[in-house]
């Protein structure tokens, strides 16, 4: 008989390692995220004022 799929996900979280694991690379998804929209955000900027539409 398998484990329901509730305790399965609550016994994921009991180890402080894979916690840990999962917190950092969740971090570092959002970190990229930003850096990479204000990236895109500066370029947009930087286009925009090359062009003299402003």
């Amino acid at each position: 008989m398998q484990t329901p799929v509730p305790a399965q996900v609550s016994g994921f979280f009991d180890d402080p390692f894979t916690l840990f694991v999962v917190v950092v690379l969740l971090a570092l998804i959002f970190f990229f995220y930003l850096l990479f929209r204000r990236t895109l955000l500066g370029f947009k900027e930087g286009m925009e004022k090359g062009s003299g539409k402003n």
